[in-house]
């Protein structure tokens, strides 16, 4: 079974702009976003993301409440970061986020965390782009303006790079 999870838009941009979208989906993974959050922020610039194989998922109605619950608690993660954490929540599957705040908030809501380094890195482990590749995607990132630990990004590649 191909294992589920759940994106913000942010983690969708950084790996855009690191020219790694249709990596990404060639990953044992399935990605899914909120359909709401798609709509609202994915679709105008970056539909083309359902031809690669994003799926959209659907809060139930209890899910839609425990969302007004979370925007209550959590003054900094968007409307639409909540709909990522409570679909994670639901679908009871790892966010994917890069955003610090709505990291924050998973973390207290016990849902499990990956983020831009860990999806290069499973790219790397599943060899589905080389070392050079990962090197090269972080740059463009970095050109682009993309806010990443830049030191880690590089020390995690070096420690993978040696073990292999």
């Amino acid at each position: 079974m191909t294992r589920l999870l759940i994106s913000d838009a942010n983690i969708l941009i950084d790996l855009e702009d690191g020219g790694l979208i249709a990596d990404l989906f060639k990953l044992p993974f399935q990605f899914q976003v909120p359909d709401m959050l798609f709509v609202d922020e994915l679709e105008a610039d970056h539909g083309y993301l359902l031809e690669h194989g994003l799926q959209l998922g659907e809060l139930t109605p209890e899910s839609m409440a425990e969302v007004e619950g979370l925007v209550k608690r959590y003054k900094k993660p968007s409307r639409y970061d909540c709909f990522a954490l409570v679909l994670a929540k639901q679908e009871a599957c790892p966010l994917l986020t890069g955003d610090k705040n709505l990291r924050q908030a998973a973390e207290q809501e016990n849902v499990d965390v990956k983020g831009t380094l860990w999806i290069v890195e499973a790219m790397i482990k599943h060899q589905v782009i080389t070392f050079k590749a990962a090197r090269a995607a972080y740059e463009n990132m970095k050109q682009k303006g993309r806010r990443l630990p830049w030191e880690l990004a590089e020390k995690r590649l070096c420690e993978i790079e040696n073990r292999l």
